[in-house]
């Protein structure tokens, strides 16, 4: 009888591995038939978002190119900001340009194909091409696929206020929200996001017509910060300071009218690689506010040929 329990004890055991495998199985099926059921999430890199956050999200990055010493890059995929900010640093003159019709076209026939819904949160229209270029895109595989279930949402945002609503996605997606749900949610975020900026150096300004050149000069000089902010979907300058601390002082208590509590809020903060400085504004705005969180990032290679160096900007939702 011992000996009878021994023959057949190994396979109690394979019984029970082949349950657990089963389950396993018959699990991974329940998951893959549930995430058929969620949205798939497209953004570009003008909202700074860093690389692990696509390595670690199922968020498909369209990145916009950068031209650099020559050599056109993907932003975040082919080229690093230390290596963007360096090259500005050297005097460079970067370029960039917008993400292609074909690669647009390209992702959203495989949407289509799939059966599935999607929704691409896309850079300030005002500020890049890419957004009317994705819009065309989708028309044009609307003939071929007229049941491509593909919503654009212009966010009229730039940097890490783009990166705030595309994080807004990704919870929105692991909760199961209805897709016309999640849309109108995103789009409600994207259109009460607001954006606070102060520049380390006017020349890039000027070279975007921003400010004039003599402007620029002067300001240099008397250690002029202008504060900007997101006017539907545009940069705009809208006050001027002396130097970084009053600068900071002030977008603080534009933050203290126009988002109330924050308490219940999530700031960001994106800097063209100057961590001290973030790391200043961090923590008078912890001391301030007190918001619920405050997340980091760098400015990517497209907005950061345009602002430069010493910039630093940060996004909050307002109470309108």
């Amino acid at each position: 009888m011992h000996k009878l329990y021994n023959k057949y004890s190994y396979h109690r055991k394979d019984m029970t591995n082949l349950n657990s495998s089963l389950f396993k199985l018959k699990l991974k099926s329940n998951l893959s038939e549930i995430r058929g059921m969620f949205m798939k999430i497209y953004t570009d890199s003008g909202s700074d978002l860093p690389k692990s956050f696509f390595d670690n999200e199922e968020v498909h990055l369209f990145p916009l190119r950068v031209l650099v010493k020559g050599v056109e890059y993907d932003d975040i995929i082919g080229i690093t900001t230390d290596q963007v900010y360096a090259a500005i640093a050297e005097g460079e003159q970067l370029k960039t340009s917008q993400v292609s019709l074909e690669v647009f076209i390209n992702a959203f026939e495989e949407l289509a194909k799939s059966g599935e819904e999607g929704v691409y949160i896309a850079f300030s229209s005002e500020l890049s091409g890419t957004c009317q270029t994705a819009i065309l895109a989708k028309n044009q595989v609307l003939e071929s696929y007229p049941n491509l279930k593909l919503e654009i949402i212009d966010t009229k945002c730039a940097s890490y206020g783009q990166g705030l609503v595309v994080k807004e996605a990704v919870r929105l997606n692991k909760f199961g929200i209805e897709f016309n749900e999640a849309v109108e949610k995103l789009t409600t975020m994207a259109n009460s996001m607001e954006h606070l900026f102060t520049v380390g150096d006017l020349n890039h300004l000027a070279k975007g017509g921003r400010v004039s050149k003599a402007s620029a000069f002067m300001g240099g000089l008397l250690n002029i910060k202008p504060i900007l902010n997101m006017d539907d979907g545009k940069l705009v300058p809208i006050e001027k300071t002396r130097g970084f601390k009053k600068a900071t002082q002030r977008m603080i208590a534009l933050m203290k009218e126009r988002g109330g509590d924050f308490s219940n809020k999530v700031v960001g903060i994106s800097h063209s690689n100057d961590e001290e400085l973030m790391l200043e504004i961090k923590a008078a705005i912890a001391d301030s506010l007190h918001p619920k969180a405050i997340e980091t990032t760098t400015i990517g290679a497209v907005i950061g040929a345009h602002v430069g160096r010493g910039t630093i900007a940060i996004f909050f939702t307002n109470d309108k």
